[in-house]
Order: structure tokens, then sequence, then C-alpha cells
């Protein structure tokens, strides 16, 4: 009898056995299931949003290797901005729906982002930032102008495309022009400091010959497989689209410009004076460093601090150079002694070329990944450059006929030092701006948004970062080539101190000016170019230094936490290989390394 009772025992819990197995099992696989349709759905979703942005965006198509809209020039008026802002609200609550304990890893990662980008996409929108489409730096005739800039044509139908796209420009710059007629109406303007800087750039646009025009290079040297007959007509087509369509576009703008926006804006430079001014500045303050959580009055403070700290190190090396002299005569010694400036714009371009090629040499040393695409050293178009800044990066098209392209200014060469060549091509160039760029296009197996992706505390705070790290790959040769780099991480920590006190503390044009040159080495036309900088772009110049202390904040942690195993190169592998992301997600990569690692 207990034998039976036993083998009955055993019978029952075999059943039991065999019940939880198959509960499990079709919780497990049910479970499965669940995850492959959230990681499938928020794959639709980025796919969608992605065909979504090429379409609204022809330009960025274009630069992206998306040939589909080349013929057209976003638009931009009231309707079509709002009918963005519904679709993007669409956007957003499909992908809030989505459970993120049921995605991979690398779907979270592109979760957190897409959601990030389009929060930032409808705040804009809920702002009507459309009011003012331009600063001393970026607008949106700035990029008609360098929408020809490494494009590949091969067709007689991608000339014609390009001759469409010069013949929507009028369309498109009256868009622009009735969203800043709206800013008028709201006092939402650009102050006219800043409008009477712009000014000339515009109004030197306006040419007589066609050819003459930035917009008709694409066809000084056309492709060879096209006829000497088709070439003509093209030619012809394209001078009439300049001649009647895009240089009057520009007569246009610059009547408007110089007349009824100039004379309705105001003389308040503040972002946090302008209507809902608070908002925006806090959203600017936000969309550039990345951070949620810091107030103006901090950054402020951040700034002034480093500011005294980085002042103790130039004057350490002012006494080692043993000058006899104040700090402002050391600095306008280094501004007007002529050993310390190029003879020529070549003579300049070919110094930075050299800086260039010293650090591409010892890139090995520090880096595991290198990207395969090339970068140049390439002037600054000489119609923008006298209020164009010192230097800047603009990535290669996709598809297309150059490489990245590390801008130098050439204009006024009395006022582009050669103490601060190397610090700005660590900068712009490697392993900066064309490094983490580059690295950036090239990410495998990433959703297409995610390869032309930017984030400015990310971007320009890495860039400052590689100024430092030049120090380490041995490419500062002189005291005055450090005490440069120093001129140029303080130019960054006075950015945070002279940004918040226009924007949130009534600081003077005058006031900010006087900031930077008694603090730097910058030449008066950099001190002043930047300051109206700054002015026309709340929040921009912010992401350079929190970006920067942030990257050796997450440095200094791994180089803690892993001790002997910590690797400069993997460091910085992993801080680049995901591209572009906000600061927190960063951090989040980099605890993640140290985990892998320890």
């Amino acid at each position: 009898m207990k034998n039976n009772n036993l083998t009955t025992n055993h019978k029952l819990l075999g059943w039991f056995a065999f019940i939880w197995l198959s509960f499990f099992s079709s919780y497990s696989i049910a479970n499965e299931q669940v995850s492959i349709d959230a990681n499938k759905t928020l794959t639709t979703i980025i796919n969608e949003r992605w065909d979504y942005n090429l379409k609204e965006n022809p330009l960025s198509a274009t630069r992206s290797g998306v040939n589909d809209y080349n013929h057209l020039l976003k638009r931009v008026s009231k309707k079509d901005n709002d009918k963005r802002l519904e679709a993007e609200k669409e956007f957003l609550s499909r992908l809030e729906k989505i459970n993120l304990e049921h995605l991979t890893d690398d779907n979270r990662i592109n979760h957190q982002l897409l959601k990030w980008v389009i929060e930032g996409s409808i705040s804009r929108y809920q702002l009507n930032l459309s009011r003012i489409p331009l600063n001393t730096f970026s607008s949106f005739f700035l990029s008609v102008l360098n929408m020809g800039n490494g494009l590949v044509m091969n067709s007689a139908k991608d000339y014609q495309d390009y001759i469409a796209r010069l013949n929507e420009i009028p369309r498109y710059f009256n868009e622009n022009i009735e969203n800043m007629r709206t800013g008028i109406e709201t006092q939402f303007t650009l102050p006219k400091i800043v409008i009477e800087g712009i000014l000339p750039t515009v109004k030197a646009q306006i040419y007589q010959d066609p050819t003459q025009s930035s917009l008709y290079k694409p066809f000084l040297k056309m492709n060879k497989s096209l006829s000497a007959e088709s070439k003509a007509q093209l030619r012809a087509s394209a001078k009439a689209a300049i001649a009647q369509s895009a240089i009057p576009a520009f007569q246009t703008f610059a009547d408007f410009f110089g007349g009824d926006y100039l004379n309705a804006a105001s003389e308040a430079l503040g972002a946090e004076q302008m209507n809902n001014g608070k908002a925006y500045y806090a959203h600017q303050i936000k969309t550039y460093t990345t951070l949620s959580d810091i107030t103006a009055q901090e950054i402020h403070q951040i700034g002034l601090n480093e500011v005294k700290r980085i002042r103790e190190e130039m004057d350490k090396i002012i006494k080692e150079l043993k000058f006899e002299g104040s700090f402002e005569e050391f600095t306008q010694f280094l501004r007007t002694d002529p050993q310390f400036y190029a003879k020529s714009a070549k003579g300049l371009l070919k110094e930075a070329a050299y800086v260039a090629k010293r650090i591409d040499y010892v890139m090995p040393e520090f880096f595991g990944k290198l990207p395969r695409m090339p970068y140049g050293v390439v002037p600054v178009p000489k119609e923008i450059a006298p209020n164009y800044t010192t230097a800047s990066y603009n990535g290669a098209v996709v598809g297309g006929t150059r490489g990245g392209a590390y801008w130098l200014n050439t204009y006024q060469l009395d006022q582009r030092p050669l103490y601060e060549l190397t610090a700005l091509t660590l900068h712009e160039a490697v392993p900066g701006h064309h490094h983490q760029s580059a690295i950036s296009r090239e990410l495998q197996n990433v959703p297409k948004f995610r390869l032309g992706l930017y984030f400015s505390a990310y971007g320009e705070g890495w860039g400052l970062y590689s100024e430092k790290l030049g120090i380490e790959m041995g490419v500062y040769d002189t005291p005055y080539d450090h005490f440069g780099r120093l001129s140029y991480e303080m130019w960054r920590a006075c950015r945070l101190v002279i940004d918040t006190g226009i924007h949130s503390q009534g600081w003077s044009r005058q006031q900010g000016i006087d900031f930077l040159a008694n603090n730097t080495s910058l030449s008066e036309a950099n001190v002043r170019a930047e300051v109206d900088r700054y002015i026309s772009w709340p929040g921009q110049a912010l992401s350079y230094k929190l970006g920067e202390i942030a990257i050796w904040k997450y440095r200094n942690k791994a180089e803690k936490a892993l001790g002997t195993k910590f690797s400069l190169p993997d460091f910085h592998d992993a801080l680049l290989g995901n591209g572009a992301l906000p600061l927190t997600m960063v951090e989040a990569e980099i605890d993640r390394y140290i985990e892998a690692n320890k």
C-alpha cells in the first residue's frame, strides 16, 4: 500500500511538473513574441519617421545621399510647420506606447535617441522658432548658397534638378520672410546689432553677372559624359535661374532685412527679454547642453570658476616666458607682433595643413578605430568670410565627390594668429569634429537617422576635449602654442559667462566684448564676431565647456574604476562608438564600458 502511494505521488508530481513546464514554456514563447513585436514596432516608427524627415527636408535628403527630392527646397510656411508639429506629436505618441523592457539593448538606445530628437522638434515648433531662421553662423540663405558643395552630378537630370531647386529659391525666401514678419508682430526678432552685421553678407550675393554667384559653381566644371550641346543648354538654364530667381530673391530679402525688419528690431540683446523669452532661453539651454536640470545662474558661476582657474595657468606661462609686463600687455604683444601671423592666405592654409598632418601621424596611438573618410583644409568662402567665425567643420555629402572640410577663415590675416592654430586644428579636424563626425557616419547596423545626428554638447565638448588631448599627443611645440590653447579654453569658459550674462542678466554687448578681450588673446575682430554670435544664437555657446567638463568627468571615472586595465584608445572608441548622444546617455554608455572591462 505504501509503495502504491509513492507511485501515485510520483505520478502526481510528474503531472504538476509537466503543467508548470508547459505554463512557463507558453509564457516564455508569449513573452518572446511581445519582445519581437515591440522591436518590430520601433523599427517601423524609425523607418517611417526617417522617410518623412527626408521628404520634409530636401537639402538634408540630398546630403544623406537620397536624390528623390533634389529639385526641391523645404516648405516653411505656417501651414507646413503646423502639419509637421502634428506629425511629430503622432510619432511621439506611438513611440511612448512601446515598453522599453521588451527592447534589445541597441533598440533602447535607438528609442531614447529618437524620443529626444522628436521632443526637441516639437518644442521648436511650439515656440515657433522659424520666426528667427538665421544667426551670424548659419541661416536659411547660407544653406542655399552651400547646396552645390560636393554634390555629385553625373547626368543631365542631376543638373536639371539643381536648376529646378534654384527656381525654388524665391518661394523659399518669401516663406522665411513671412515667418520673420510674424516675428515682428510678436516681438521675436534678432537684435539690431546682429542684423547690421549680417546684412552685408546678404547684399554681397546680389550680382550683375550670375556666373559670379557661388550657386553657379557646379556649372564651371561639368561632367565629361555630357555633350557640348547639353552643357551649353544647361549652363544657359542655370544662368537664367540664378539671374531671374536666385539673385532677385536675395534682393527682396536684403530690402526686407535692411528695411522693415531692421526698423522693427529691438535694441535689447537678451533672449529672456523677448516675448516668452524665459521659456525660449530654457529651451536653448536644454537643446545645446542636453542637460535639463541646470540653470542659467549655475552655468554663469561654473564659467566664472573656470575663468579663474585658467587665468592662473595663463599667468604661469607668461612668467615662464619672462615677459616683463601685465597680462593685458602680453596679449597686446600677441595680437600685434608680426611673427605670429601668416603673410598670405595660402601661407595660413599651409600652416594649418602642416599641423593637421602632424596630428594625423600620432592618431593611431590614441584611437583604436580610425575613419575611412579623409578631410581637407579649405578656405571659408569669400562671400561669407567677413562676418564668419574663425573656422568650422563641414562634413562630407554621402556619396559626394569631396571629403570633410576644415574651413579656415583667411579674411583679415592680421586677426588669425598662428599660436592658436594647433588648438583650432585639433578641434575642427582631428581628433575633433572630422574624426568624430566621420566615425558617426560610418557606424554599422544602426538606423539611418543616427548617422548624421548631432548634439552640440557632445560634439563641441569633444572638440574642446580634443584641444587639451593635444598635450598628451605632443603637438604643442612652444609656450605660445600652449598659451593659445589656454586662450581657446578660456574663450569657451568666457562663453558660459557671456551667454548667460547677455541672455539672462542684462549684459550689454560691450560688457561681453570687454570680458572676452580682457581674458583671452583673441584678436579684436574675433572678439566682436564671437560676441555677436552669442547674441544671435542663445545657448549654443554653452555646449563647449559644459560638454568638455562632462567628458573629462567620464574619463576620470573610467581611469579610477579600471586602474591598470584602463586603455585610452578603448575609452575613446567607447565614447565615440555610438555616434552622437545626449550627455546623460554618454555617461550610461561609459558605465557599461567600465562594467565590461572590470
